[in-house]
C-alpha cells in the first residue's frame, strides 16, 4: 500500500541519484530526453518544481499560487541543493492528509498528491538525467506501476485545466505483462478521463501492454509509443 511515507522514501532515493547525474555532468550539455535543455535547465527545472511543492505544503494554500519564479542568479546546484533540503524536510513533517490545493480536478485537496507528485517527478528527471550520461539503473517495477496509476488518473485530467482543454474521445487499455496491472480509460471532450481497472480481454479502440517500466517511460515519451490501434488514442495516452 502506498503512503505518504512510503512516496517520501521513493523521493529520497530518486532525489539521491539525480544529485549524483546532475553533478557528474557538465551543466552546459544537453539532455536529449528534453528537447532544447541542457543539465543546467533540467536541474533548476527540478529545483523550481520542489520549491513549487514545499510552499503548497508549508503555507497549505486551498487555492493555486503564483509560479515561483525561474531563478538565474544562483548556481544551478547550489538551488537543487537548497530546494531538496527543504522538500526532504518538508515532505517529512507533512501529514499525508493536511487540506491544501493540488493540481488535476480528478485528485482530492489533499497534501499527499503531492508527496506522490514530488517521488515521480523526481524519478523521471533522475531518468533523464542517467540516459543522457548512459548510466541508467533499473526502475522499482512497483513504483513505475504507481507512477503510471497516477498519470492516467491523475496527470491526464490536469489538462482540463490549461488554455486549450484537449478534445479526445476514444477508449484504450493500458497492461503491464510482468505484474496484474491493468487500466482501462475512456476520453471525452470537456470531461476528466474515466479510469479504472481493466480486464485484459476487454475491447477498445487502443491497447498499450508491455513490461511495467516500459510502459510508464512509453508515455511519459521517453521511449516509442510501441501500442496498437487508434493512433489518436494512444497519443492522448502520452504526456511529455
Amino acid at each position: 500500500m502506498w503512503t505518504a511515507r512510503r512516496w517520501t522514501g521513493v523521493f529520497a532515493q530518486q532525489a539521491g541519484l539525480f544529485r549524483t547525474a546532475v553533478a557528474t555532468a557538465a551543466q552546459a550539455d544537453d539532455v536529449p530526453s528534453c528537447p532544447g535543455w541542457t543539465f543546467a535547465d533540467l536541474t533548476v527545472h527540478v529545483a523550481r518544481f520542489l520549491h513549487t511543492t514545499t510552499r503548497y505544503l508549508t503555507s497549505g494554500s486551498i487555492v493555486e499560487l503564483r509560479p515561483v519564479p525561474v531563478r538565474r542568479d544562483v548556481d544551478p546546484v547550489v538551488y537543487l541543493d537548497e530546494q531538496l533540503a527543504a522538500a526532504t524536510q518538508v515532505l517529512n513533517n507533512t501529514s499525508g492528509n493536511r487540506p491544501v490545493w493540488t493540481f488535476s480536478p480528478a485528485a482530492p485537496d489533499l497534501a499527499w498528491v503531492w508527496h506522490r507528485r514530488v517521488a515521480h517527478e523526481l524519478n523521471l528527471r533522475r531518468w533523464d538525467a542517467q540516459a543522457a550520461l548512459r548510466t541508467l539503473t533499473p526502475t522499482d517495477r512497483e513504483q513505475a506501476a504507481d507512477a503510471i496509476d497516477e498519470l492516467l488518473g491523475t496527470l491526464l485530467a490536469a489538462r482540463l485545466r490549461g488554455d486549450s482543454p484537449p478534445r479526445y474521445s476514444g477508449t484504450a487499455v493500458v497492461s503491464c505483462t510482468d505484474g496484474p496491472q491493468a487500466w482501462y480509460v475512456r476520453f471525452a471532450p470537456g470531461e476528466a478521463p474515466e479510469v479504472r481497472a481493466a480486464d485484459r480481454n476487454e475491447k477498445a479502440d487502443a491497447r498499450l501492454s508491455n513490461r511495467t517500466a516500459n510502459v510508464l517511460y512509453q508515455l511519459r515519451g521517453r521511449m516509442q509509443l510501441a501500442g496498437e490501434g487508434d493512433p489518436t488514442v494512444l497519443k492522448a495516452l502520452r504526456m511529455s
